[in-house]
């Protein structure tokens, strides 16, 4: 793949009532495939969250599901909005995939503080985006992770 095309077709904003049994199903394999057979991390993914965010689906041309996160409203993990679950399929790794994924949520968020908790190995890229640490580390489901808040523009 040339480096200057996306593997991503298309972006998918929606809310939970609008998923589609499809697009739920896709992104809960999508999740438990990554961060808890990838990572070997037993933990419950299916946390009371997504009914109350908004979830961002990044599509291959055949529409296969690559990338996913979630976007939990004000006051429901943070007083902040927040991203969470950021996944990007082993498929479409070093691709850029994970850096487009954020430029979407981010465009979307604009002008917004966002408060994230971040598994701490990320902090560097989490940095690049303008997030800086703010307690941690700390124990979340066996891996170390850090609070991070991104201050509105």
């Amino acid at each position: 793949m040339s480096s200057n095309r996306s593997p991503i077709h298309n972006w998918k904003w929606k809310k939970f009532s609008e998923l589609t049994a499809t697009e739920l199903y896709e992104l809960l394999a999508l999740r438990s495939e990554v961060f808890i057979v990838e990572q070997d991390c037993p933990y419950q993914d299916v946390d009371g969250v997504d009914v109350k965010s908004q979830h961002l689906l990044g599509y291959l041309s055949d529409g296969t599901l690559a990338a996913y996160l979630r976007v939990p409203e004000a006051g429901v993990k943070y007083s902040e909005r927040s991203i969470g679950r950021v996944v990007t399929s082993p498929k479409v790794r070093r691709q850029g995939v994970g850096r487009l994924l954020m430029a979407e949520a981010l465009k979307y968020l604009s002008k917004e503080a966002i408060r994230i908790s971040a598994q701490e190995y990320l902090r560097e890229y989490y940095q690049s985006y303008g997030f800086q640490v703010v307690h941690g580390p700390y124990d979340e489901d066996g891996i170390p992770h850090l609070e991070m808040l991104k201050p509105a523009d």
